[in-house]
């Protein structure tokens, strides 16, 4: 099998790439390289890299051109700044992936398409009140982070709420110009899919993290600006009340998915999650005690940035039961790994 990966250069895509060609398959890799100076070392031999932006419909289209399957793992990620780099988002991510989904139109591809989406297409989690049931939390104010109360109350009698394990059947709720594209990602291939029969999965990956993060950027994940600033001497600082839920899933598990959903011919969204809730702060206590001795203990900041969401949880049910994936790698254990291991500079 030959096998496209858009952003196989990066963080993610270079994991898949790994295990695609530990398994044997041929691999084209298309990547800017915007974030190396040179081809990275990791690359292994064999692959045939394109050096090129995904909006350049020349070199998407020569480098899709005889491939068998497709994994998009290339985008712009990570909440950014602010608002002014909305059109970098709109441009890296939309207008990229329709590049490529029309370069695979002309030639006819109806070949597997797996592409890269994320937990923040949900917005915030799944909520139940105890007096209205499951409800949906509108966004946090202003005011209320300012105030501490970083909960989301029931949007009916203001009542606190419990969390529950969202899955790929709630309804979307972008929040951020991040979690829009993404959103779209999954719509423009899922159109693709219908106009073509191509079968096309969505994977929506949750907090990744694990060996060659970038490092120390806006647009990393949590786990990589905490190890960051470890490396740097400095204590992870930790926003709001360091209560907020998420999942942390270790990039090979994340890779792995990639690799099985290419096997099979199941359509639809995925959560690529490992099942195994935590609090940030809770993560970023592991990685502290992990990184030694003499690492600093986490600031808890109660700061906030008004695109983040208070908890977002997987079910992993449905990627166990269609491409039969769970994650491998804990928590403690991946955390011990990750306290240690390289970051893309």
């Amino acid at each position: 099998m030959r096998v496209l990966v858009t952003g196989g250069a990066g963080f993610i895509g270079g994991h898949v790439v790994d295990q695609l060609i530990e398994d044997g398959a041929e691999v084209v890799v298309l990547d800017s390289l915007i974030a190396h100076t040179e081809p990275p070392a990791h690359l292994p031999d064999g692959v045939d890299l394109r050096v090129a932006d995904l909006r350049d419909a020349d070199a998407v289209a020569h480098a899709a051109g005889d491939v068998d399957a497709v994994c998009h793992q290339a985008a712009r990620v990570g909440l950014g700044v602010d608002l002014d780099d909305v059109a970098d988002y709109v441009a890296d991510n939309d207008l990229g992936t329709a590049v490529l989904l029309r370069a695979l139109w002309r030639r006819r591809f109806t070949g597997r398409l797996v592409v890269a989406s994320s937990m923040v297409v949900y917005g915030e989690g799944r909520y139940s009140c105890s007096t209205h049931g499951v409800v949906a939390p509108g966004p946090r104010s202003a005011a209320d982070l300012d105030a501490g109360r970083f909960e989301p109350p029931c949007p009916a009698c203001g009542a606190p709420l419990a969390w529950w394990r969202v899955d790929e059947d709630a309804p979307p709720d972008p929040r951020n110009v991040y979690a829009a594209t993404k959103l779209h990602t999954e719509q423009l291939a899922f159109v693709y899919g219908r106009e073509t029969g191509a079968p096309v999965c969505a994977l929506r990956y949750h907090n990744v993290y694990g060996p060659r993060m970038p490092h120390d950027t806006p647009y990393a994940g949590v786990a990589s600006i905490f190890r960051s600033a470890l490396a740097g001497g400095a204590a992870p600082r930790v926003f709001e009340d360091g209560g907020q839920v998420r999942d942390f899933v270790h990039v090979t598990d994340v890779a792995r998915a990639n690799v099985l959903a290419l096997a099979t011919r199941w359509s639809g969204a995925l959560n690529v999650a490992s099942g195994e809730p935590h609090t940030i702060l809770e993560m970023a206590t592991a990685l502290c005690s992990a990184f030694g001795p003499d690492a600093p203990s986490p600031v808890v900041t109660g700061e906030y940035r008004l695109g983040d969401v208070r908890h977002v949880v997987a079910s992993p049910e449905r990627a166990a039961g269609a491409l039969g994936f769970e994650a491998r790698t804990g928590f403690a254990a991946g955390m011990a790994g990750f306290a240690h291991a390289p970051l893309r500079r």
